[in-house]
């Protein structure tokens, strides 16, 4: 416990440093400078303690703690991204919370007949999800993409893509 709260204490003061983004509602270039200048020696530090973790003798391979050294260390490029891009988030929480409704959701999936038809809803909820996360009303996209699904050619089907849409066809509609 005492080794894994370092790890955690570590993580609560990158929170502080994105809290203290979001307050000030900096800027993508302040935000950036201020990701540089406070979290990125956090960073550093907090995979330096990792390699040292797994330096140990005494901690068992198959421990909670190893293995969430060992899957932490493996990505450890992926995890230092939002220290070069100020628009991405420290975190995907926004995202497995808009993606929640589709495991709350199971149980209904007993009632979609087949396999392909629960396959079907599951697509259908994650298009629904990304247009919220878009800020695109989904039952607007769903009407103007089947009007206009027919008659797109397919090899621009990425203009139907609810990012795509809401720049090129939302305001036409």
């Amino acid at each position: 416990p005492h080794t894994a709260q370092q790890a955690l204490d570590i993580i609560a003061t990158l929170y502080r440093h994105e809290k203290h983004i979001r307050n000030k509602q900096l800027d993508l270039a302040d935000s950036h400078a201020y990701r540089q200048q406070h979290s990125e020696p956090l960073v550093t530090e907090f995979f330096r303690w990792v390699y040292q973790q797994r330096q140990r003798t005494d901690l068992l391979p198959k421990s909670p703690l190893a293995k969430a050294l060992h899957y932490t260390a493996e990505r450890e490029s992926q995890l230092k991204v939002f220290l070069s891009n100020p628009a991405l988030p420290m975190d995907t929480n926004h995202l497995e919370r808009a993606l929640r409704v589709i495991p709350m959701g199971r149980k209904n999936y007993l009632f979609c007949w087949s396999e392909l038809g629960a396959e079907q809803l599951g697509i259908l909820q994650s298009l629904m999800v990304t247009c919220r996360l878009q800020g695109v009303n989904p039952y607007h996209y769903l009407v103007d993409v089947l009007q206009r699904v027919a008659l797109h050619p397919a090899k621009d089907v990425l203009d139907l893509t609810p990012r795509v849409w809401k720049e090129r066809f939302a305001d036409k509609k």
